[in-house]
């Protein structure tokens, strides 16, 4: 008797929430495919219990909701609600994470669990979201197509999913306490390189109520999705940089040796150059050794806390949504 869990963010959204509960059981029981027979809903409370429209939610019987101690962003949302139920989700559990507001589909519930059912044995593979179709503003479009550059440019990948995603329990109790995760959850599913299917998926319209995603909030969640890919960043940069050293020195020793060995005329503008190169040269060393330790300390921290079995070893995982202790069997 195994559980499919339906795990949502939700920041002032209770309408949308119960919008996207009632197509989300209807979508169920119309699967053709063998799914887990219970069917959970956890409502992440990402307002820090300020939201008073929660209440109706609670009472709900198949409704978990679990409050943050403040307003976390709906990918760390997600991650601190998994983690707290860490010890309540089996191995073979199914775990469905998606936004609330409706922008992701409940009528793609279906493709996405699909490839979850023919294949049984794959514990840490993950079905994504591919988004094929925005409805934005022409300003947010545009908005989007520079960070996307700027995210191929600096990462050599482009992130078109989001947080909707499928996978079985048993990666809850390892990967999703990865530090990556501590910053951004669509990014650092791609940036571990776990075995993943993406299914297309164009992003639906709110079901309810208006989006509290400003502009700031948006560029802090943009650099947040950098962050799990800083070892790919640090390497290119590190390129770079030495390129354009490389390119400093040999500068250098090419006007020194025409001062020396020929009879040549050096222009005064030539010693300009010069001091630009050695100045260039000397920030971009700056810059690799920076970015060495930079990329030492990443590596570091993504074995910090591996050695242990996270279940057992932290609280917040074997706390139930009530607060009642659960110890792992």
């Amino acid at each position: 008797m195994h559980t499919l869990w339906i795990v949502c963010p939700v920041y002032f959204d209770a309408e949308s929430f119960q919008i996207l509960r009632e197509r989300i059981r209807g979508e169920v029981a119309r699967l053709t495919f063998d799914t887990p027979r219970t069917l959970r809903f956890v409502a992440i409370d990402d307002t820090g219990g300020q939201d008073p429209e929660l209440a109706a939610v609670r009472a709900l019987p198949d409704v978990d909701v679990i409050e943050v101690p403040f307003n976390l962003g709906h990918q760390r949302a997600i991650v601190f609600g998994l983690r707290k139920l860490a010890g309540r989700i089996d191995d073979d559990d199914w775990v469905v994470t998606l936004d609330s507001d409706g922008e992701d589909q409940p009528s793609d519930l279906g493709r996405l669990l699909e490839p979850l059912a023919s294949s049984p044995h794959g514990a840490n593979r993950i079905v994504l979201a591919r988004r094929t179709e925005r409805r934005e503003s022409i300003t947010f479009r545009a908005m989007y197509l520079v960070f996307t550059l700027m995210f191929r440019l600096l990462t050599g990948t482009v992130i078109r999913t989001g947080n909707y995603a499928a996978f079985r329990g048993a990666l809850t109790k390892q990967v999703l306490f990865h530090p990556f995760f501590d910053l951004s959850y669509s990014s650092a599913l791609l940036s571990l390189d776990l075995p993943a299917t993406f299914v297309p998926c164009a992003r639906g319209r709110r079901f309810a109520g208006q989006s509290r995603m400003g502009f700031t909030k948006l560029i802090m969640h943009g650099l947040r999705m950098l962050t799990p890919f800083t070892d790919r960043i640090a390497t290119r940069a590190l390129i770079c940089f030495s390129g354009v050293l490389a390119a400093g020195i040999v500068g250098a020793a090419i006007v020194v040796f025409v001062r020396l060995f020929t009879a040549l005329a050096i222009p005064g503008w030539a010693s300009y150059i010069l001091l630009g190169m050695f100045m260039i040269s000397f920030a971009a060393l700056g810059n690799f050794v920076i970015l060495f330790v930079l990329f030492a300390q990443s590596g570091g921290s993504a074995l910090r806390g591996l050695y242990a079995d996270p279940v057992i070893g932290r609280t917040d995982a074997r706390e139930s949504p009530t607060g009642a202790g659960r110890s792992r069997p």
